[in-house]
């Protein structure tokens, strides 16, 4: 199986930024992808750090005169993500986390000039906590798939010309000034060839990604298929696509009591199980899939432009309807426990540090004491034993002169 480079890119609305952030800064205590290994997330690499959060810092670009979003629909795409990726096992023949490292130091030189300004990224952070599942099988060990995520905003420059409304009639139609316009569709818009043939922006991104790593000394990688729907992909769909790939190998290996597995050939135990919980995955994420089908095809307009249910459309709706309802409620019921326990978690922590603290303190004015223990015990066993008898003896010399003291008061 060739090594093939793979960028995918993602819009969001400004509203879908937190969910992006939590995933990419591992903000969350538990994830429902199971590849995650939170013991290892001190490993992934940042090579830009957010100042607060995504949202905060868009912000603060427009504050600062940076970016504009003049001319942009209150609910437009504003934040765009690339991710960056290559077959595991590629990182796993050449070195593991410390090439993976260096490959996409080198990947994230390519971003900052595939998005105009360095300013205009709000993260950039190499995960190495997700394990693939299938590569573990096969070598018989962890093995953790590292891949690259650049959060960024997407600007393009603007020309905002005089309008007819100037009163000088002379600089009417000139440039007024340049912008640094907020857009996702003029950033990565279509456009036709010499030939007339219309090219897609992600498919160059696809080809300055490849050459570019190509010219900086990395090699054993092949561009990615052209014309795949890989690059366009979601994260999740991406995943998706990868599981189903794992469950066709295992279902051979079912027939076969083998496969050719990534190069290797490699005996699979307890095939069966892994079939059946892979199953189960894609069919909850296919039974999804089929209900937003539904939707996008009972959703039609008649020529006045109404949108016309039949009777058992209109009862599909509804069901969904419930359903997402009775979703909705139990989902906030989740949330609340999780905000629960998180809080119980804040205090328990807060307790942890204050003992920590304590314990920090008294070690540091007991130091020089247990550090001569260790040295010398029997000197500084002599020297306590003497030190208590001197106290003892000075004690008793002043309760002594105390009582003759009262004595000769009395009299």
């Amino acid at each position: 199986m060739a090594n093939m480079t793979v960028v995918r890119n993602q819009a969001y609305k400004r509203s879908g930024a937190s969910i992006r952030e939590r995933h990419n800064e591992r903000q969350n205590e538990c994830y429902s992808n199971a590849d995650i290994r939170l013991e290892r997330s001190p490993l992934n690499v940042r090579f830009r750090q957010c100042e607060g959060t995504y949202t905060e810092a868009f912000d603060r670009l427009i504050a600062d005169g940076i970016i504009s979003t003049r001319g942009l629909k209150p609910d437009a795409k504003v934040i765009d993500e690339m991710i960056f990726d290559i077959n595991t096992l590629y990182f796993e023949e050449n070195g593991g986390y410390d090439f993976a490292k260096k490959f996409y130091e080198e990947a994230y030189r390519l971003a900052v000039r595939e998005v105009g300004d360095e300013r205009y990224i709000l993260s950039a952070v190499m995960h190495a906590d997700e394990v693939n599942i299938g590569a573990s099988a096969a070598l018989g060990k962890d093995v953790y798939h590292y891949h690259l995520h650049i959060v960024y905003v997407p600007v393009v420059e603007k020309e905002v010309k005089w309008s007819k409304r100037c009163k000088d009639p002379l600089i009417v139609g000139t440039t007024k000034e340049i912008i640094n316009q907020v857009s996702h569709s003029k950033k990565w818009s279509k456009f036709k060839n010499a030939n007339g043939n219309w090219i897609n922006s992600y498919s160059l991104l696809q080809d300055r990604f490849f050459e570019h790593m190509k010219e900086a000394g990395f090699k054993d990688f092949e561009r990615g298929e052209r014309g795949s729907t890989a690059k366009h992909q979601s994260d999740v769909e991406f995943k998706i696509g990868k599981a189903r790939e794992r469950l066709e190998s295992l279902q051979q290996a079912v027939e076969t009591k083998e496969v050719h597995f990534m190069g290797m050939d490699v005996k699979i135990e307890n095939k069966q199980k892994q079939i059946e919980t892979l199953d189960k995955r894609l069919a909850i994420r296919k039974n999804g899939e089929a209900d937003l089908a539904l939707l996008d095809n009972i959703v039609k307009k008649n020529l006045l432009g109404q949108i016309v249910l039949t009777s058992k459309e209109l009862k599909t709706v509804k069901s969904l309807t419930e359903e997402g309802a009775e979703s909705r409620g139990k989902i906030s019921d989740l949330e609340n426990m999780v905000v629960r326990g998180n809080r119980e978690t804040d205090n328990m922590r807060s307790q942890r540090d204050s003992w920590k603290r304590k314990y920090e303190e008294l070690f540091e004015k007991t130091k020089s004491y247990l550090e001569a223990i260790r040295l010398i015990p029997q000197k500084v066993a002599e020297f306590l034993t003497k030190s208590v008898q001197d106290y003892k003896a000075t004690q008793q010399t002043r309760r002594t002169a105390h009582r003759e003291r009262s004595r000769d008061y009395e009299r």
